[in-house]
């Protein structure tokens, strides 16, 4: 655990945030750090420790971080199983004229994570409700994906875990390719994704950001046909959280062209790593290094499997 000096924090919080307005009987929408706690905002920091209570998705995971902070606050469990009813005890705090706040163990609350249900509640309420912006791994990966079209980007999060329903989100994605779309996965699903991504639309670039903020980060980007092989390369691209970047097609997006580089491409892969040989390649044939890389993995695998076969 991170060691801070709690007391310096909190009053560099105050000192930055304090002369603001925090109207009591109010709900404070705190985003949290996504895997970083530099990402925590000193406002965060300054609310946590001004309200009466704090609504949590796991209380034992946001004692932590209040225990770091040197804050001690009565916590209130509000997840995906009692929202409903959490809701209504959170209103009656409101209703007393108290503030609180609503956490979840990472990123914005309401975002796939528990908090939409409880803002709703209380609005209808007639309650105040406060953003409290932070980190975010949505605009975090569309920060560095460089999809270059021009119609912003479509948040998604995490497709539905059934057949059916996650094939049929699946082809709405397939047949809008105009729109950036940002998608959520978690580890034990990230290589059926990946797959169903590679055989609906192989030609979509994708970048695929995995434990965004965190020690071991890694962003890549692909097209979606070289995602299934890019992934079972290395045992360790396949541990942490993901989020999946589906590049709106009125981009720079990848073609055919790279297939036009392969004996090139083989030639260097015979002699060289597949990185360089694609760095390399890209400087030879002012192809996009990015599509080379792709297509590289893609010729790495193929070769792969005919020694497997042979």
């Amino acid at each position: 655990m991170t060691t801070l000096n709690a007391p310096l924090l909190r009053q560099a919080a105050a000192d930055a945030a304090g002369s603001q307005q925090y109207p009591v009987g109010a709900l404070y929408v705190v985003a949290t750090p996504i895997g970083n706690l530099a990402d925590l905002t000193l406002r965060a920091i300054h609310v946590l420790g001004l309200v009466e209570a704090i609504a949590c998705e796991d209380t034992r995971h946001s004692a932590m971080l209040l225990r770091q902070l040197g804050i001690a606050k009565p916590l209130l469990a509000l997840h995906a199983h009692n929202e409903r009813a959490a809701s209504e005890l959170v209103c009656a705090r409101l209703a007393r004229g108290e503030r609180v706040a609503c956490i979840t163990d990472a990123g914005t609350p309401g975002i796939s994570d528990p908090g939409a249900l409880l803002v709703a509640a209380v609005h209808d309420a007639g309650h105040r409700i406060v953003p409290i912006p932070g980190a975010s791994s949505a605009v975090a990966a569309v920060s560095v994906a460089g999809a270059t079209d021009t119609e912003g980007f479509r948040f998604a999060g995490f497709l539905p875990a059934r057949g059916a329903e996650r094939q049929r989100a699946l082809d709405r994605i397939a047949h809008d390719p105009a729109t950036t779309t940002v998608l959520f996965e978690a580890p034990h699903r990230i290589a059926a994704l990946l797959e169903a991504l590679a055989a609906a639309m192989p030609a979509r670039t994708v970048t695929v950001g995995r434990e965004l903020t965190k020690q071991f980060e890694s962003i890549e980007t692909l097209s979606a046909r070289a995602l299934p092989a890019w992934l079972a390369s290395d045992p360790n691209r396949g541990r942490g959280e993901f989020v999946v970047v589906l590049h709106g097609a009125g981009g720079d997006g990848p073609t055919d062209e790279p297939m036009r580089h392969d004996a090139m491409l083989r030639t260097l892969l015979a002699e060289l790593p597949l990185r360089q040989a694609a760095s390399l390649a890209a400087a030879l044939s002012g192809a996009p290094k990015n599509a080379l890389y792709a297509r590289a993995l893609e010729l790495q695998s193929q070769e792969r499997e005919r020694d497997g076969r042979g």
